[in-house]
């Protein structure tokens, strides 16, 4: 798959305000951590709103939402979503306001940045046995639904690189079981961010980053079915979005 022409002056420039609007934002922001929840989100959406800014006007990335009319107007659903980068972590309190995100436990305990995550209440995954993750899938998915909040899982467990194949890293059956336990619609959401804004890169690209959602995958089939559904699903429009970024720029 195509990376995109790297843009080192506005990457650079760009990293130098994120770290030091991250630092500034984790320190001046903490006594936030002793609001309510609801109260405390109000710097998570500040936060990535600024961040948002940053992006399109230092570094000229923007991005593009596609097949919104597949989310639900209200309540709960889930949201499978390719992960390629920090970039869309980023977005995810942009396009779903008050996302629950299935993460790994080991994130909590990030200085600072792992407090926030805490406080903004996600799933957090105990990897200490298959049982313990199991059991915090569930639970975690079912408060969550309870709570009417759209709740975000990555199949694959893990950013991967564009050309990354699902061979070297699977879709696992995490997602099923959190349908299994609430009942709830899969939403499936494919995008280019990788391209533009690498795992793990410093250097990054302007242009747009499109997420793309796809029509719902409803509560009924068996567990392998639904993975590979869902993995054809993402990954085919996945890879379309990388080849029409190399293609229009």
């Amino acid at each position: 798959m195509p990376y995109m022409k790297r843009n080192y002056i506005r990457s650079l420039l760009y990293n130098i305000l994120f770290f030091g609007l991250t630092a500034a934002a984790c320190v001046l922001c903490l006594p936030a951590l002793l609001l309510p929840r609801k109260l405390a989100m109000g710097v998570v959406w500040a936060f990535v709103g600024c961040n948002a800014v940053l992006e399109r006007w230092v570094l000229n990335l923007r991005y593009e939402v596609r097949g919104a009319e597949h989310l639900p107007k209200s309540g709960s659903y889930i949201v499978a979503a390719k992960h390629q980068s920090a970039y869309e972590t980023m977005k995810l309190h942009i396009l779903f306001r008050d996302p629950a995100i299935i993460l790994k436990k080991e994130l909590l305990s990030v200085p600072l940045w792992g407090w926030y995550l805490a406080k903004s209440d996600v799933i957090a995954i105990d990897r200490s046995s298959r049982k313990s993750a199991v059991e915090s899938i569930r639970a975690g998915a079912v408060h969550m639904k309870e709570m009417g909040r759209p709740i975000v899982i990555f199949p694959q467990g893990t950013r991967v690189y564009p050309d990354t194949t699902t061979k070297e890293k699977p879709y696992k059956i995490g997602v099923a079981r959190v349908q299994e336990a609430t009942g709830l619609p899969i939403i499936p959401m494919a995008m280019n961010a990788g391209v533009y804004w690498p795992r793990n890169a410093f250097w990054k690209s302007s242009g747009t980053v499109i997420f793309e959602f796809l029509p719902p995958i409803e509560v009924g089939m068996a567990h392998g079915a639904l993975i590979a559904q869902l993995e054809n699903d993402i990954e085919e429009h996945s890879n379309a979005l990388m080849e029409e970024a190399k293609t229009h720029g």
